[in-house]
């Protein structure tokens, strides 16, 4: 229909194509990705596959609208449980892009934690709040 906007349809759209290409992502980056998981977890690469698929399958989810609400959840979830990673990859300066050590360090959380922060809220508004 013609002058009707739905936000929150745009903002699930939007969500899954940052999902999508963050999977992607996992696939192209994997190694220097799987140098960010901390070294007490075995088996870092298939965990890199298992997350890209859990992406891919949120990306899916929460365009559905039975199972929005729980994916909104598990993703904000999955969002917080990313956070460890992303500071060990400043601590480490880690450039999981060329699998190396000379990342950008503590600018890297100065970007990354507020980026999880918006899209926590992201995926709150446009999946919990607005469904």
């Amino acid at each position: 229909m013609y002058g009707t906007y739905k936000f929150s349809a745009s903002a699930r759209i939007g969500m899954s194509v940052m999902l999508l290409f963050t999977a992607l992502g996992h696939f192209i980056y994997t190694s220097g990705m799987a140098m960010m998981i901390p070294d007490f977890i075995p088996l870092k690469k298939e965990f890199i596959y298992i997350t890209a698929i859990i992406e891919i399958l949120a990306a899916i989810g929460i365009h559905i609208p039975q199972l929005r609400p729980i994916i909104g959840w598990l993703l904000i979830l999955f969002f917080i449980l990313l956070l460890p990673a992303n500071i060990k990859t400043s601590i480490d300066q880690l450039d999981y892009q060329k699998g190396t050590y000379d990342g950008n360090g503590l600018v890297y959380l100065w970007f990354r934690i507020p980026l999880q922060v918006v899209f926590i809220s992201w995926v709150y508004i446009s999946s919990i709040y607005y469904k």
